[in-house]
């Protein structure tokens, strides 16, 4: 497993560079204080003044950065040095007070201390990991008593597609990794990359039951008809600045959320 991670590793090293100057992330107008927050979790966090936020699998940290913007403790969690060394370069220059801590999720409990008023994760996250039980084990452990944890995430179903070979594709249910090689990125699909990655399909009854399995508390799961990202190929865009791929009568799934709390 460790030779999985270790190529996902070089792979998102070499996406931060790339993506650090893409169009998609609009580095320059982050530093001039637009939020890289989209409406689903803005909406279900609200104000986050004063409380303590980790962000697993970050990036390099802007919505961390924009958490705390918005008055959070916050720390990010990540997998790529390259990703985490620019997190720290972003939080230094803006002037910002956010933590950020290279490593595993999977093994986050080794590697940072304290417990956290919200966990939150967003869009393109799980489905690097093998291991949900794990990452909830690992959720669990980070949240106080009466935390929150939010994941915001690309619906299942859009994972079974093949958008090269317009197809379907990849199971719905989670049967072990997968090997590819990714030319480009969703930020810049000309960008001239190609390396390997191993990635995990899991529904969404994997998902939600291994955080209930671990006594969390469903407050909320929802879907949405629409994506606040235009990363998929053939998306089109909705009246209220969304993306929706295929008919927008059909109405696909293309977002879930799930938000769970720690009883006291």
């Amino acid at each position: 497993m460790q030779d999985y991670f270790d190529t996902n590793k070089k792979l998102w090293d070499a996406k931060t560079t790339i993506h650090k100057d893409s169009e998609f992330y609009d580095l320059e107008n982050f530093k001039k204080g637009k939020t890289s927050l989209k409406k689903f979790e803005l909406d279900a966090l609200g104000d986050v003044s004063g409380k303590s936020l980790l962000h697993l699998q970050c990036h390099f940290g802007q919505d961390t950065l924009s958490w705390a913007r918005m008055g959070a403790k916050a720390t990010g969690a990540d997998l790529s040095s390259k990703s985490i060394e620019l997190a720290k370069e972003l939080n230094k220059e803006l002037g910002l007070d956010a933590k950020f801590v290279q490593a595993n999720v999977l093994e986050l409990d080794q590697h940072l201390e304290g417990k956290f008023d919200i966990i939150f994760t967003s869009y393109g996250t799980i489905g690097w990991l093998p291991d949900l039980d794990q990452w909830a084990h690992v959720i669990n452990h980070f949240l106080k008593p009466g935390g929150i944890f939010y994941i915001a995430d690309f619906h299942p179903l859009l994972y079974m597609y093949d958008w090269e070979n317009n197809e379907m594709k990849y199971p719905y249910f989670n049967t072990g990794a997968f090997e590819e090689v990714e030319e480009g990125t969703y930020a810049d699909r000309e960008s001239g990359i190609a390396l390997k990655e191993y990635f995990w399909q899991h529904s969404l009854a994997e998902t939600l039951s291994a955080l209930l399995k671990k006594g969390l508390q469903l407050i909320d799961f929802q879907e949405f008809k629409e994506s606040p990202y235009n990363c998929f190929p053939n998306m089109e865009a909705t009246e209220n600045g969304m993306f929706v791929y295929g008919k927008k009568e059909l109405q696909l799934p293309h977002v879930f959320s799930i938000k769970v709390q720690k009883p006291i």
